[in-house]
């Protein structure tokens, strides 16, 4: 199925900043789960949250499992321009692979929406680390946006406030928070 269906309203699945920041006026936000796929850091973040020599992680959506975040509901009216601001801000780099998937939404009903979903093929994917290579990613990324470490911070707490668990990335956010602790105190001890 295309997005979006000319003429209707269309809906976006949000895992990450589209969550608490959408980027198009919505007409309905509910929590909702895709199937298929779950939350990851899997993205080597070259340009807004690291750079090609230092890069940062930001997430994607993998293969497998499921993914619980919010579906948004576009107006119709709103769609193009919403599409517009949707590519620009997610489809820079053509890291992900805008798809059309079912999502199960918190009232029972299951509506087609846009995900972008990580490409596997593309030299930024970094699926399959470990919770330690991704710590030290995070801890070393800074980019135009910011840091990475920053990033994840607001990315757990937003998922926190929603009452989503997501174990990993608590995980991997304790570690790169460890690991920047350890540098700022090696770096105060040797000034050079």
């Amino acid at each position: 199925m295309s997005w979006p269906v000319p003429g209707q309203d269309a809906w976006v699945f949000g895992y990450g900043s589209l969550m608490w920041d959408p980027c198009f006026p919505c007409a309905e936000t509910l929590r909702a789960v895709l199937h298929g796929y779950h939350r990851a850091l899997c993205i080597l973040s070259v340009r807004n949250r690291g750079t090609p020599e230092r890069p940062g992680l930001a997430l994607g959506l993998d293969r497998g499992g499921s993914c619980s975040g919010f579906a948004f509901r576009i107006p119709t009216d709103e769609v193009p321009a919403a599409k517009v601001r949707l590519w620009e801000r997610e489809m820079a780099l053509d890291v992900y692979a805008p798809r059309t998937l079912p999502v199960r939404l918190d009232d029972g009903r299951r509506v087609p929406a846009l995900v972008f979903v990580a490409r596997p093929e593309h030299p930024q994917y970094a699926g399959h680390l470990t919770t330690a290579e991704a710590a030290a990613l995070v801890a070393q990324g800074v980019g135009g946006y910011g840091a990475a470490l920053d990033y994840l911070r607001n990315v757990v707490r937003h998922l926190d406030q929603s009452a989503i668990v997501d174990r990993p990335l608590h995980a991997v956010l304790a570690l790169a928070e460890d690991l920047g602790r350890n540098a700022v105190e090696t770096e105060a001890k040797d000034p050079s």
